[in-house]
């Protein structure tokens, strides 16, 4: 049963009004198996942005799973609060960003959004984004890295018809684009850094986060 944990919540007032949402609903394609059950540092690749997420804002965490549910629903091992299947996962990660938005309660003021293949990412980062956000409510706050900006991504209740309406690919971008004067920007270099392919886990065995606790 989809449940939604009460628990007290620590850190800055806006923590209290967001939702994270992991998008782990994706099919695995190029990686040849449902990458994000590879184990890495001897845990599931889901494992660490969920607790990177739970650290963040601890109790107030969903998980969108789609492809190979109940295996992902597993490996997460309790981090999510709620989870959220979503059955138009073949339809691309727009659909998981939709499915995540529609799951929000009526108090969500804001909705970050991270990538179930971004091990890298920290509570650290993730409570930079929320600080920022919460300087600016009204704004979307993305992360920087390699030239670009893009998820973890945190989206305030202006922009939630817009993120339930995509499909496709291309993920919350369309909407960034569109809203690109109210974007600001938290630089987190190690966001660059997701798995898409065997190759890119193998490599991310040499690299590492400036959080050593994971979860």
């Amino acid at each position: 049963a989809l449940r939604l944990m009460d628990d007290n919540v620590t850190g800055t007032r806006a923590a209290e009004t967001i939702r994270i949402a992991v998008l782990a609903a994706g099919e695995s394609k190029r990686f040849g198996s449902q990458k994000l059950l590879a184990p890495w540092r001897g845990k599931p690749l889901v494992s660490y942005c969920l607790g990177a997420a739970q650290r963040a804002c601890p109790g107030r965490v969903l998980l969108v799973s789609g492809h190979e549910a109940e295996a992902i629903e597993a490996a997460a091992s309790g981090g999510a609060d709620l989870v959220v299947r979503n059955p138009d996962f073949a339809g691309g990660i727009g659909t998981s960003i939709a499915a995540a938005v529609r799951a929000c309660p009526d108090d969500a003021a804001a909705l970050l959004i991270a990538l179930g293949d971004q091990p890298l990412v920290t509570a650290d980062h993730l409570r930079a984004l929320i600080a920022a956000w919460d300087r600016s409510p009204h704004g979307i706050v993305a992360s920087a890295y390699a030239g670009t900006f893009g998820p973890p991504v945190l989206l305030g209740r202006a922009f939630f018809r817009a993120l339930a309406a995509l499909k496709g690919d291309q993920g919350a971008k369309p909407v960034l684009l569109e809203f690109r004067d109210q974007v600001v920007t938290v630089e987190f270099q190690a966001a660059a850094v997701d798995v898409d392919t065997a190759g890119d886990l193998a490599s991310l065995g040499q690299a590492d986060s400036s959080e050593q606790t994971y979860s």
